[in-house]
């Protein structure tokens, strides 16, 4: 077993006062005068020699203690000078990079506390994963767009979640920042990239929704076309019928019955090109909503009583679910109404003689599906773009309208195909 050097000093002070006192015994017993003065010394050379080992040992406890403090992270132990030069000397080396330990671990406690509040109130969602690529935490932004808490998120891998948007970021690369399209018209900006902790590679993502500022840099561009169109067009349509009328009064006579059809023909095709124009416009100039509650219940029925012929004639079952009690939503009524229009026609235009159209109302959501024509994939994130249409003789307003009036009353909503074969549109209420 390797001695310590404090336990080598006391064998060696040890040994050689044994040596002294048996040879004073051997030598000069017979002197007692010098016995007696031998033995004081040795004694006196004894204390000496504790109080030396004492001060030796000093050091040895002050940096004992002082590790043990460091080992234990308490960094607000200091030791007091002894009056001993050497072992103030590393006192003072000791408190001072206590000191200094103590004003970096506060410094970092501090960023660290700033950082944690910065991920917390961010607008933009966060994830954070741990060494093994596992998810180690999400802030309030990130469980609100995923739909799930915490306690689900984390220490999970991004490939466990079943979520749309996470699907698209299984095989993403690190650096990349991508614009991925939600199931409705949200559109996200994707961030993922990685920090050094501890000399380790860490991974965050960061989720940025990007949904607002395109609808409006997309109504700012079409608004300024709409207006400058109907502009032109209603003031040439307005001349024209003029022109028209005032010709068409003067060739009323029965010989003249042919000519007088044709007006009567450009001028119906010049008030449909009117109302065409007018509708393009209704876009830009729809009026925010005017809320009042509202029991769905009866206005669901109205409607499917309203697009029941319609149905009909195509040979497709239109069919509604009410709860029993009323369902109390404050919403405008007539734009409202215009929604379930544009969307249950859609739904009967998607299917054939035989297939279903379902509306449902719950208290938290309606929603209105078919067994029609499923949407492809590739289709599902422009259905909402401005005068997009997959029909030949579609404008692409309908959608857009309804986009608009879903986002003026502050009603989340998504239009998808789900793998049973449904299409489903669904608007949420948030109660």
């Amino acid at each position: 077993m390797k001695l310590s050097l404090r336990t080598k000093y006391l064998f060696y002070i040890i040994a050689i006062h044994a040596a002294l006192i048996f040879l004073i015994f051997k030598w000069l017993q017979e002197n007692k005068l010098l016995f007696i003065v031998s033995e004081v010394l040795v004694l006196a050379s004894v204390l000496a020699a504790i109080q030396i080992y004492r001060a030796f040992g000093q050091p040895s406890q002050f940096i004992s203690a002082g590790i043990e403090a460091i080992k234990d992270k308490d960094f607000t132990i200091k030791f007091v000078p002894t009056g001993n030069r050497e072992v103030d000397g590393l006192i003072d080396v000791y408190n001072l990079m206590i000191d200094q330990l103590r004003e970096e671990r506060t410094k970092q406690m501090e960023q660290q506390f700033f950082l944690e509040k910065l991920i917390e109130a961010s607008p933009i969602a966060t994830l954070i994963f741990d060494f093994d690529r596992r998810i180690s935490s999400a802030n309030p932004k990130a469980t609100a767009l995923l739909q799930r808490p915490a306690n689900q998120l984390t220490g999970r891998y991004l490939s466990d979640i079943d979520h749309p948007l996470l699907n698209q970021l299984a095989q993403s690369n690190d650096n990349e920042t991508r614009t991925l399209k939600g199931t409705g018209i949200e559109t996200y900006r994707i961030q993922r990239s990685h920090f050094m902790d501890r000399g380790f590679r860490r991974d965050f993502i960061l989720i940025e929704e990007l949904t607002s500022e395109i609808l409006e840099s997309e109504k700012k561009a079409y608004s300024k076309v709409i207006r400058m169109m109907a502009h032109e067009v209603n003031n040439s349509i307005g001349a024209i019928n003029s022109i028209l009328n005032v010709t068409k009064s003067y060739m009323d006579a029965p010989d003249q019955e042919d000519v007088s059809h044709a007006l009567q023909i450009a001028i119906e095709r010049n008030d449909r090109l009117n109302l065409f124009m007018r509708r393009f416009a209704d876009v830009v100039r729809l009026p925010q909503p005017h809320k009042n509650p509202t029991d769905l219940n009866e206005m669901v029925h109205n409607v499917s009583r309203l697009m029941h012929p319609q149905a009909a004639a195509r040979g497709v079952v239109l069919h509604h679910a009410l709860p029993p009690d009323s369902v109390w939503v404050p919403v405008d009524v007539v734009q409202l109404e215009q929604v379930l229009v544009n969307v249950i026609k859609n739904a009967i235009e998607a299917c054939v003689a035989g297939q279903t159209v379902d509306i449902l109302v719950t208290p938290e959501h309606l929603i209105i599906r078919d067994n029609g024509l499923p949407i492809s994939p590739d289709l599902e994130t422009n259905l909402f773009n401005p005068f997009f249409s997959t029909k030949p003789d579609g404008q692409g307003i309908g959608l857009t309208l309804t986009r608009d009036i879903l986002l003026n009353h502050g009603f989340p909503f998504s239009l998808k195909t789900n793998p049973d074969g449904w299409t489903e549109f669904t608007i949420l209420f948030g109660k």
